[in-house]
């Protein structure tokens, strides 16, 4: 079985090209004109064993949330591709993802049903240069073109950057269990039969 997808997204605001193998073994070349995006998108590569290739220009002169959504739409659409029927995988996946005093836990179902729920203690801290805002919408756009349940918790933590460290990479290992074939599976893994 060959689970690829490549993908692509041109607009006024955003250039994006993205190929992607779900039985890979973490490893990308990212680019898209923001630094912190593109280390987070880094490690969500290596923690998920997703191999990713992905370039995106956008209207940065603007800010990077037109860049941030598109990517996520683009990567979601990508993964679902990739997924086909989803015959046989394991279809959720939990992580919880410590980062120093940071503490986050993600939920995924990949159950065709669009839904984020997301949340942070009130006061989170932002990375420098990357709102929590940001995070936040790559997570709504990647559930619903994913067409997955996701649920992001951070459960505490102080530092802007750890917090959506443990966010980005508890997406990737909850992602990672979820996509896995389960030789013991037989067809959908749903009592509808379908997803």
């Amino acid at each position: 079985m060959t689970r690829l997808s490549s993908q692509s997204r041109k607009t006024a605001e955003t250039d994006i090209t993205l190929s992607l193998d779900l039985d890979g073994s973490g490893n990308s070349t990212i680019d898209t004109g923001i630094g912190f995006f593109d280390h987070m998108l880094t490690l969500f590569s290596r923690h998920s064993l997703i191999d990713l290739q992905l370039k995106a220009i956008g209207d940065l002169h603007i800010d990077g949330h037109h860049t941030v959504e598109d990517t996520a739409i683009v990567l979601g659409t990508a993964l679902r591709e990739a997924l086909g029927d989803k015959s046989g995988i394991t279809r959720y996946g939990h992580a919880y993802l410590p980062m120093d005093e940071t503490l986050a836990r993600v939920v995924i179902d990949l159950s065709n049903r669009p839904f984020l729920e997301f949340r942070t203690p009130p006061g989170t801290a932002s990375a420098p240069n990357f709102p929590l805002t940001l995070t936040e919408e790559f997570c709504r756009a990647l559930a619903a073109n994913l067409r997955a349940n996701i649920h992001v918790e951070v459960l505490y933590g102080r530092d802007g950057h750890h917090v959506a460290e443990a966010i980005f990479k508890g997406m990737a290992r909850a992602l990672r269990t979820a996509v896995t074939v389960d030789p013991r599976v037989v067809g959908v893994p749903s009592t509808k039969e379908s997803l």
